[in-house]
């Protein structure tokens, strides 16, 4: 078939060159069918892919087909409720709300209500209306350690830095958070000028590398912290421990969006990638932890200080809350991202397979602070796949005091879902670093978006609670979810995500869910201790066997 498709170019090619000679006119068809056998003949002859050397020429019509696949899957295909990671019912909503059109949809829901996991919030008979609820609610994060406290709106934008996002993609969220009220998380790639342009509430975010504070060797540097957190924009400032799409990972920047301009931002070397250390080099176990983060909260002026992680390990957590119990020093916030969170370069099997997921880990969190006797003096922020009111609420009712939203603010800001955040060529010019794609995204006009669009979904948000017979979001609680566990049965979400006694835990009223978690967990190391110490013993022993 080969031999037959390749001497059907031949035939052609050796016809065109002859016409030439009798039909002057048709030369831009002999050049072309030249360029054409000489593709031809390149494909047959390398070496690098079977199909082309088999099939020349036609062969290439696979790569063309495959480059158009997610265009043609998304536009033509995928149905509303269909399409990944963000289906096109949400992403509908997002655009519509940022552009201030109509947020209503016809004839009834499209969702399989009665297909596993559907949940719902129980509407109530005496509800109250929308217009006499607060409008705006928010939330003052600072424990007694913070003589800064600060008031959040119940909706932001989650932790995103210059260099995952471009230049105009970070002014268009600054000044829609300048516009809205709300704050403006800048990822651990450290405060870039775009994140202060604006004015808005910062939130600084502190990771592994230390970006913005740290020394030539990349360890924590304590001036250049104390110098940068004096920033009157920066309200809060947040240690990362991991994060949802790659936790356990380290944050990772592909060389080509490596700019000059990010590498003096960071402190690194430009052109190269830069991949976060999967660990903190500050503190090594949770009471070095707790610690840090006192360390933090002095240096920066009692701003409130906080922790983020996405949920592993569910013992070391618990060794954190056991710490902050030994030393009677809480963080003031704990921003806890699902396991499905992320919207840049991540590999596919943490973004699959690491880390829980949001609702789990909430659950868990809120647990464990009330299990403690700690709930009172450290407020939740949830982070992860949060796009409509409906996603706010269920996130509220399950223990979150208030939210972060990547990806709704980037849909926001116009992204398409073309699912190349890692390649440095989104389309839209929203995360990207080349100028002639990040030109496209004019910031004045973006951000007023962004403001629509945080607007109209707390809007929403009210109007389930107000729907819910409730006066404000902080009354949500596990009783107001319902979820189909199967065709037969529906829990609410107190019966899936039991409540927790307060103090529980220092009672010795330990539920057996919780027990083997608690006896792992110990204030002076992350790793497991007592039930496991001996199986992993055995394990390394038989590792060192089997090498």
């Amino acid at each position: 078939m080969r031999k037959t498709i390749f001497g059907t170019l031949l035939i052609i090619n050796t016809v065109s060159i002859a016409l030439v000679f009798f039909v002057s006119s048709l030369w831009p068809l002999v050049l072309i069918t030249l360029l054409l056998l000489g593709l031809a003949i390149y494909d047959s002859q390398q070496r690098k892919h079977a199909i082309l050397r088999n099939f020349p020429l036609l062969g290439r019509a696979r790569w063309l087909i495959e480059s158009m696949r997610p265009f043609i899957q998304q536009y033509i295909l995928e149905t509303d409720t269909g399409g990944a990671p963000i289906s096109r019912m949400f992403r509908n909503i997002a655009y519509q709300r940022a552009k201030n059109s109509r947020d209503t949809i016809p004839f009834g829901t499209q969702v399989d209500t009665y297909q596993s996991g559907y949940e719902w919030i129980g509407h109530s008979l005496s509800a109250l209306n929308v217009n006499d609820i607060d409008a705006s609610p928010r939330v003052t994060i600072g424990s007694k350690h913070c003589k800064q406290p600060y008031s959040a709106s119940i909706l932001n934008i989650s932790a995103m830095s210059f260099g995952s996002l471009s230049k105009p993609a970070l002014l268009a969220l600054n000044k829609g958070a300048k516009l809205g009220g709300f704050y403006h998380n800048t990822g651990e790639g450290g405060v870039s000028p775009y994140h202060l342009e604006h004015g808005a509430d910062v939130v600084w975010q502190i990771g592994t590398g230390y970006f913005g504070c740290r020394d030539e060797h990349g360890n924590f540097d304590a001036d250049k912290f104390t110098q940068q957190a004096s920033h009157p924009n920066i309200k809060m400032i947040e240690i990362k421990l991991s994060q949802g799409a790659k936790p356990g990972h380290g944050g990772i920047l592909p060389a080509n969006k490596n700019t000059q301009e990010i590498a003096d931002i960071r402190g690194v070397k430009v052109g190269t990638q830069v991949d976060s250390p999967p660990s903190h080099s500050a503190f090594k176990t949770p009471l070095e932890l707790i610690q840090f983060i006192q360390q933090l909260r002095e240096l920066s002026g009692y701003k409130p200080v906080g922790i983020k992680l996405a949920l592993g390990r569910r013992s070391e957590f618990m060794a954190i809350c056991k710490a902050m119990v030994e030393l009677n020093i809480t963080p003031d916030f704990i921003t806890v991202d699902g396991g499905e969170g992320g919207t840049g370069a991540a590999p596919l099997e943490y973004s699959n397979s690491i880390g829980s997921p949001l609702r789990e880990a909430l659950a868990f969190v809120d647990d464990c602070l009330v299990g403690f006797g700690l709930r009172e003096d450290i407020k939740i922020i949830a982070s992860g796949k949060i796009i409509s009111g409906f996603h706010l609420v269920k996130n509220l009712a399950l223990g979150a005091d208030i939210c972060n939203s990547a990806r709704g603010m980037m849909l926001a800001l116009g992204c398409v879902q073309s699912l190349s955040c890692n390649t440095n060529e989104c389309p839209t010019g929203v995360a990207t670093q080349d100028p002639s794609l990040y030109a496209g995204l004019v910031p004045e006009n973006k951000a007023v978006r962004v403001f629509q669009f945080h607007k109209k979904t707390v809007h929403a948000t009210s109007d389930i609670v107000s729907s819910a017979g409730l006066a404000s979001p902080c009354e949500l609680n596990r009783t107001h979810i319902f979820r189909r566990v199967n065709q037969q049965s529906v829990k609410r979400y107190d019966e899936l995500f039991e409540h927790m006694q307060i103090g529980g835990f220092l009672s010795g009223d330990i539920a057996t869910k919780y027990q083997i978690d608690f006896d792992e967990a110990s204030a002076h190391s992350f790793a497991p201790a007592k039930t496991l110490t001996t199986i992993n013993q055995e394990t390394k022993s038989l590792c060192d066997n089997n090498a």
